[in-house]
């Protein structure tokens, strides 16, 4: 059975704030893809990794090009477009391509800030979501475990990630650009998650002593403001305290606006001539983009906050060469492994035709050894199994070694002609995992809980069937404008 693996979505570099927010894959929406996509025929693995600056999904799938068309269509409908505007936004990798992109994004080498730290724990929440939901297989597993040991890897050995900048980090360095000391300010921080956390870590750092969170729930807000030596207060009372803060950091999940132009307004009326200054990380936004019209308020984004560390990434740039080739090296070793892939069939099907010749040759001169006591035969099977073993041990290494060359086919062929081998589908069932992984699981939720600790730290618009060979094409054709 042929396998592909297959990269496609869209980032920060390739499409706007307006359309990554339509294209954000929360847990509920991430299960549900997942499911739809491992529903078709063509798709036998799958995993979906979503942050505020990019929607992916990773496929492993019998026919790509079905498989793309599906994602394509899946994609499309989330954001609720054409699948035919989406092509003009999206990038698709395969293969090898696929591969380095994936350890490139779980380095932090792909991300608006060079070196984040944040994305290696979403990689790893992306995949255990996948496993769990039985969406994985025995090639996503592997690539997922060495895209976050590359990660760690990253992390370790340069210092691409040791000043631990952060989207949120960079929130707080802008509203200290615009406000200067920030000492003195009174700050509200919406949504106690983990931006929250980081936020609120990064204020006192820069010594604000004030800070407010809200949150829906109240009572994570309440641990939030405890850590950090806040204040917590009820989601209800924003509208006051949006009309006592200087600075507005807002990071929740919610999938709708929660602070929209008109509430704002009102605030605006209410502050005299105290400026507001509004930092939304939050994707999908959670502050409408139309208040930046209001006078006295200062509306960032994240496409604000991309341009504001455009000039940073250069100081980076020289450490993030080093660790691009430490990815190069975990790259390919993940090819190496991938290549086996296709002779690792062969080879068991020759050692159990070995096999199985020995047992014949035995079975058919039993009768020849009835004096032989259970100790000989024993012996003799032993022997027997040895000589094949021998014989059998230079084809084996040979096409080992051919694994990823022009000769690997040639090799496979002629064993599989020569021997009349019958490989019974190569292929491997969906959540299975690989060799030298702990814990299995064919069935979805049937996951050992030790597995996953095992890892590195750290409205509808479907494409019509005419449309979907052309919209695949116009991907293809996009490969390589990403990045």
């Amino acid at each position: 059975m042929t396998r592909e693996l297959i990269a496609l979505g869209v980032s920060h570099k390739t499409a706007p704030l307006a359309l990554r927010e339509r294209l954000a894959l929360p847990e509920g929406r991430a299960t549900a893809v997942l499911a739809e996509l491992c529903a078709q025929d063509s798709v036998q693995e799958a995993v979906a990794i979503s942050t505020c600056n990019r929607s992916e999904i990773y496929l492993v799938a019998s026919d790509a090009v079905a498989a793309e068309s599906a994602a394509l269509t899946v994609l499309a409908r989330e954001a609720g477009i054409r699948p035919t505007e989406l092509t003009d936004w999206l990038y698709s990798f395969r293969e090898g391509e696929a591969v380095r992109h994936l350890f490139g994004v779980a380095a932090g080498l792909d991300s608006m800030i060079v070196g984040e730290a944040e994305i290696q724990g979403q990689v790893k929440r992306a995949y255990e979501l996948a496993l769990v939901e039985g969406a994985t297989g025995p090639i996503t597993n592997r690539l997922f475990r060495e895209a976050l040991g590359a990660g760690k890897r990253v992390r370790t050995e340069t210092a691409v990630g040791r000043s631990r900048l952060s989207v949120s980090s960079v929130a707080v360095e802008l509203a200290a650009d615009m406000l200067g000391d920030l000492s003195a300010r009174r700050v509200l921080v919406i949504g106690a998650g983990e931006n929250g956390e980081l936020t609120a870590k990064a204020l006192r750092e820069k010594g604000v002593h004030t800070v407010f969170v809200a949150n829906r729930h109240y009572d994570r807000a309440i641990g939030l403001a405890q850590r950090f030596g806040g204040t917590a207060v009820r989601f209800d009372d924003l509208p006051s305290e949006l009309a006592r803060a200087d600075i507005v950091v807002s990071c929740t999940g919610s999938p709708h606006q929660i602070v929209d132009r008109e509430e704002l307004e009102l605030v605006s009326s209410e502050r005299d001539t105290r400026a507001l200054v509004v930092i939304d990380i939050a994707v999908p936004r959670d502050v409408d983009p139309r208040v930046r019209d209001l006078p006295g308020i200062t509306l960032y984004d994240m496409d604000d906050l991309q341009r504001a560390v455009a000039h940073r990434r250069s100081v980076r740039e020289a450490e993030a060469a080093r660790a691009r080739t430490l990815v190069d090296e975990q790259v390919a070793g993940f090819d190496r492994w991938l290549a086996s892939l296709d002779v690792v069939p062969t080879i068991a099907a020759l050692r159990e035709r070995g096999l199985a010749v020995v047992d014949a040759v035995l079975a058919e001169n039993d009768s020849r050894w009835e004096g032989l006591s259970d100790a000989d035969r024993e012996r003799l099977r032993v022997m027997s199994t040895a000589i094949v073993n021998r014989l059998l041990h230079e084809p084996t290494v040979r096409l080992k070694g051919s694994a990823g060359e022009d000769s690997s086919y040639e090799y496979v062929q002629a064993l599989r002609e020569l021997f009349g081998l019958e490989i019974q589908g190569d292929g491997a069932r969906r959540n299975d995992v690989p060799a030298g992984d702990s814990g299995s699981g064919a069935h979805r939720n049937d996951v050992p809980a030790a597995l996953l600790p095992e890892l590195p730290e750290l409205p509808e618009a479907p494409a019509l069937d005419g449309e979907r060979s052309a919209d695949v094409t116009q991907i293809d054709s996009r490969r390589r404008r990403h990045g």
